[in-house]
């Protein structure tokens, strides 16, 4: 493999961004990758599969450079230098790379990889947390499937296709996909390749959805005509698949508490041509009163830890602290107590995380129901989806119906 300098470089700048001045991955990676024009489909994917890999596995090379942070420049160049030995690449002779002892991080990798704390690359706390909450068990495999690299799943758009002709349109177009049992809309891309050029991602034949994403709408129960509330929206991923399988029938309400998610989501909804979506910005707690009893059914995407697509954000192992758990724990009680008082007589409500931790899961559902707002809810069936069992991210999603 032959490096190029100022790939190499980029991969630096990212790696600065995101480690000392604490940027969101995904972010940085777009930003460098607009360095230069010139750059090829392989030059960018170099540098974003690079970046992701060096944050994925950042407490295991930098144990084996031995560098801590912040990271100069140099380190920055040694944890690199760690990355590129332990696939094999023959180091360049650039004054920016020290002579590099290759056997001893050979070595030391080997050694490290004994201890599951720097084999899966975590901070100690996360590692003690997770095994806690799951066993040492399931929290190993669990932990390993994580750091897998996440393949593309696409959500074939039924208001506008179904997954066999948008299979053979994107056959047309060179991407290849496979469909996946038991996810009805979901086709897997056999080769990553930039899906969002083409003419039918322009057109809205499909969204880009993590296959257990998918399974969050379907589990809600919605029928065409009914009224449904999206009280987490975001940029509408979810709320997307909704309207798809409302058949564009009856009223789907976004709520977010940012407006310029629900911005990016009515331009979404226009290419998808979901015409039956409404966006209201939370922006007092009259708009949530206005619909308190008025819905039958409502989706509480709530807010997490994220521990289950950390294959996606691997810069969440880094960014997020301890006590951050206790917070977001207290936010989702909080929004099931209040988001909850929407759902009419007989109405449902899915409550769902992208969490694997059963504090934030099962034992958050449990407090509800036994509280004043839940007591007139009962349990319809609730799901665990683990990355080591699914192959896709974890999640959790709960069914409940009110008396």
């Amino acid at each position: 493999m032959r490096l190029h300098r100022n790939l190499v470089f980029g991969v630096i700048d990212a790696l600065n961004f995101i480690f000392n001045e604490n940027e969101y991955a995904d972010k940085v990676v777009e930003k460098v990758l607009k360095y230069d024009k010139r750059w090829g489909a392989r030059d960018r994917a170099f540098i974003a599969e690079t970046t992701y890999d060096i944050v994925r596995w950042k407490r295991l090379y930098t144990e084996i450079a031995e560098v801590k942070v912040p990271f100069k420049r140099p380190d920055l160049f040694r944890i690199w230098a760690v990355w590129a030995v332990l696939r094999g690449i023959e180091l360049p002779d650039w004054k920016q790379i020290e002579p590099t002892p290759t056997r001893r991080i050979k070595g030391k990798f080997d050694e490290l990889s004994k201890i599951r704390k720097y084999r899966e690359s975590v901070p100690d706390w996360l590692d003690e947390l997770g095994e806690e909450a799951l066993g040492e068990d399931l929290w190993t495999k669990e932990l390993h499937a994580l750091n897998e690299q996440a393949d593309v799943i696409l959500r074939a758009n039924t208001l506008k296709t179904t997954p066999i002709k948008l299979h053979d349109i994107l056959l047309e177009l060179n991407v290849d996909t496979d469909f996946i049992k038991g996810y009805p809309d979901a086709l897997k891309l056999k080769e990553r390749s930039n899906v969002f050029t083409t003419n039918a991602f322009k057109e809205g034949l499909f969204e880009v959805q993590d296959a257990s994403s998918q399974l969050v709408a379907e589990f809600l129960d919605v029928k065409p005509g009914q009224r449904v509330i999206d009280t987490c929206a975001g940029a509408g991923g979810k709320t997307l698949h909704l309207a798809a399988l409302m058949e564009n029938k009856g009223q789907l309400i976004a709520l977010d508490i940012y407006a310029r998610k629900l911005t990016e989501l009515k331009r979404r909804a226009k290419r998808a041509g979901a015409h039956n979506v409404e966006t209201r910005e939370i922006d007092s707690t009259k708009v949530i009163k206005k619909l308190h009893n008025s819905a039958d059914r409502v989706l509480i995407d709530a807010p997490c830890t994220g521990l289950g697509v950390l294959r996606r954000n691997p810069d969440a192992k880094w960014k997020m602290q301890p006590d951050f758990l206790e917070k977001v724990i207290a936010t989702q009680k909080q929004i099931l107590s209040d988001y909850s008082k929407m759902v009419k007589p007989e109405g449902k409500l899915v409550y769902a995380t992208c969490s694997i931790l059963p504090q934030e899961n099962k034992d958050q559902v449990k407090t509800f129901l036994e509280s004043e707002e839940g007591k007139d809810f009962i349990l319809i069936r609730d799901k665990n989806i683990y990355a080591s069992v699914e192959g896709f991210d974890g999640f959790y999603m709960a069914l409940l119906q009110r008396k």
